[in-house]
């Protein structure tokens, strides 16, 4: 069996009861119920029996402003996390908040978006980004991180929930250590893995401390995380915006574009783009009573 989440603020009976119907006309849906409630007003299930990329995809197409989540029934339940930082976990770039600090954010803006559409090589983009914030004094990395990063709605409830719930969680980014393990703090993850600014007589030197940390980073975080624990690629789930995040994301049993570019979009099996990052606790099943808030 198949599992279709519907997420949106002001979810309505009307709107599960035009689910049910336009998926039963597309494959066959549970007989045990038509529809059932995650959270009221918020979140439901639909169970159906097959052809869930078609299923998926009529939903979709039926209901534009719904976050729509079509996977296996069986093991919807995660037991590995592994997140990207920025623009996922955070509501910002961090490198284009703190090219602002030396007066320079549009020039780099415009190649991080471009590296995050998959136009250019992620390790290139970031080393000439990099070198352009040379001379900058280190305190406006910690007044960046005051200032300007904010986390994510619902991104520490997601990381704090499954990790109570037994799930490692590992944020990967292609950004910054001084930025990343504050922000997977305040989060609580397990583990935080990102590029290093190196610094000399407190002011940024133009480079980063290699390797890089890019998507094939992300992608051996996943697989080596796997392997740790003994878990099936099924068992876990990767979110992200980036080109740099759709390997990891491919290899993930729920690969989630969170608000993403459209080349993430178009290839991740899962998109959220109208809800909170809550909405990968209703797809897991786990309701708002069983969170931890805060």
């Amino acid at each position: 069996m198949f599992i279709a989440t519907l997420i949106a603020e002001g979810l309505t009976d009307g709107h599960l009861d035009q689910a049910y119907d336009v998926l039963d006309r597309t494959t066959a849906c549970g007989a045990d119920y038509r529809w059932r409630w995650l959270e009221e007003g918020k979140a439901a299930d639909i169970s159906f029996s097959n052809d869930p990329g078609n299923a998926r995809a009529v939903l979709e197409s039926e209901f534009p402003g719904i976050d729509i989540i079509v996977q296996p029934e069986a093991g919807r339940e995660k037991k590995l996390l592994v997140a990207d930082m920025d623009s996922t976990m955070i509501t910002v770039e961090c490198i284009d908040e703190l090219a602002d600090y030396a007066g320079i954010k549009a020039q780099i803006a415009e190649v991080t978006e471009r590296a995050m559409r998959g136009e250019l090589d992620f390790a290139s983009a970031l080393d000439a980004r990099v070198a352009l914030l040379k001379g900058l004094e280190e305190s406006a990395i910690d007044r960046c991180l005051a200032e300007r990063v904010r986390l994510s709605p619902g991104a520490e409830t997601l990381v704090k929930t499954m990790r109570a719930r037994g799930a490692l969680t590992i944020l990967v980014s292609g950004g910054f250590t001084r930025f990343a393990e504050p922000v997977g703090e305040m989060l609580g993850f397990d583990r935080v893995i990102a590029n290093r600014l190196e610094i000399a007589e407190a002011k940024l030197t133009g480079t980063v401390t290699k390797p890089i940390v890019d998507s094939s980073t992300k992608e051996s975080t996943l697989l080596d995380a796997l392997a740790e624990r003994g878990l099936a690629a099924e068992q876990s789930l990767a979110v992200g915006d980036g080109a740099n995040d759709l390997a990891m994301i491919r290899k993930a049993g729920l690969g989630v574009a969170y608000r993403a570019k459209p080349i993430v979009a178009a290839a991740a099996g899962a998109r959220v783009d109208h809800t909170d990052l809550t909405a990968l606790l209703h797809a897991q099943g786990i309701t708002r009573a069983e969170w931890v808030v805060g």
